[in-house]
């Protein structure tokens, strides 16, 4: 019995991650993750952030999956706010040992990221979408009041001005690695048993 629970004990253990991939989300580029990179490094990890395209879920998977094939062994996949679809199915990949979702919606197996959003209350920052020929950008009130509440005004307006168009995005996740399991306090499903919740702002990475 001891035997048998050493075994399983041994195939059961976590694997410990040496690299960390980053994806953002809508209205948002790799630079927004400039206060989160320097302490990932300092604590030992390699460090990528995806310039995430926005112009479709396949665009933005094969972006991710372009980086996670650079990846040298274990790797964390972290994803914003429309990003959890593209983490979720990138997540797949057999070097993906664990997922993050940062302000970001965690879809189960062909669900529809719009649909899903739709059963939420929109946000105040949805008011400030501005659209051009099939992309969308925030305003700048909407989105340093908004969207980047929370984050020095100095710092939210250079998120303002490198803010990516997002395209009108409708789209589904069509495979998981892990299947969501319970609901989380958002209602949305998670799919992990750890679910920390800290109360901030939709661009709460370039806040930590």
């Amino acid at each position: 019995m001891l035997a048998g629970g050493e075994a399983f004990a041994q195939t059961t253990a976590p694997v410990k991650a040496r690299n960390v991939v980053l994806v953002h989300g809508a209205w948002a580029d790799g630079s927004s993750w400039g206060e989160v990179i320097p302490r990932l490094q300092a604590a030992g990890l390699n460090v990528t952030a995806v310039q995430n395209p926005l112009s479709s879920l396949a665009d933005s998977l094969a972006e991710t999956r372009r980086a996670l094939a650079l990846q040298d062994g274990p790797t964390v996949l972290a994803g914003h706010s429309w990003s959890g679809t593209v983490v979720s199915e990138a997540g797949m990949d057999d070097k993906v040992t664990a997922l993050v979702y940062v302000a970001a919606r965690a879809p189960d197996a062909g669900e529809d990221f719009v649909a899903l959003s739709g059963k939420f209350p929109a946000g105040a920052a949805r008011a400030g979408v501005q659209e051009h020929e099939g992309y969308t950008k925030l305003s700048e009130d909407a989105f340093l009041k908004y969207f980047a509440n929370g984050v020095p005004r100095e710092k939210a307006k250079v998120l303002y001005a490198v803010q990516g168009p997002t395209a009108r995005l409708r789209c589904s996740a069509t495979g998981l690695r892990w299947r969501p399991g319970a609901p989380s306090r958002t209602g949305t499903r998670c799919p992990s048993s750890t679910r920390p919740s800290i109360p901030t702002s939709n661009a709460s990475w370039p806040s930590a």
